[in-house]
């Protein structure tokens, strides 16, 4: 079973989000949106659009979306199977959270490393 397909988004904490948000969109052209991120859509070596996005996405610092890691920031790994890899991973001994959700936006579900990290782990809706 093949685990990890890509990088589907990077969340990380500040001490002054709104502040950093700004930065980022006025210096280095992030779409930052209301939600206080922006996803990057993935293009081919001609710019055209294919199938996926990266989010990118500045919390604060009082946020526990990351819970229960204290770490300041968290990968969402693109996986194509997470039932298969949370069931693989349970049986390895790893750390996994019970909570998987399930929405429009696809399949979720949470590891934490042997540092602490939690990492999230996304299967994306079919054909994207």
């Amino acid at each position: 079973m093949k685990r990890v397909t890509g990088v589907g988004g990077i969340f990380f904490k500040a001490k002054d989000a709104p502040a950093l948000r700004a930065w980022y969109k006025q210096h280095l052209s992030v779409d930052v949106q209301s939600w206080g991120g922006a996803a990057f859509d993935w293009t081919d070596d001609e710019g055209k659009p294919v199938a996926g996005t990266t989010a990118w996405c500045i919390n604060s610092q009082e946020s526990d979306h990351f819970a229960p890691s204290t770490s300041s920031f968290m990968v969402n790994y693109r996986v194509a199977d997470l039932h298969g890899l949370v069931k693989a991973l349970r049986e390895e001994g790893c750390n996994v959270l019970d909570k998987i959700e399930e929405s429009e936006y696809g399949k979720f579900a949470w590891v934490v490393d042997p540092e602490g990290n939690k990492v999230e782990l996304w299967e994306p809706p079919a054909g994207q």
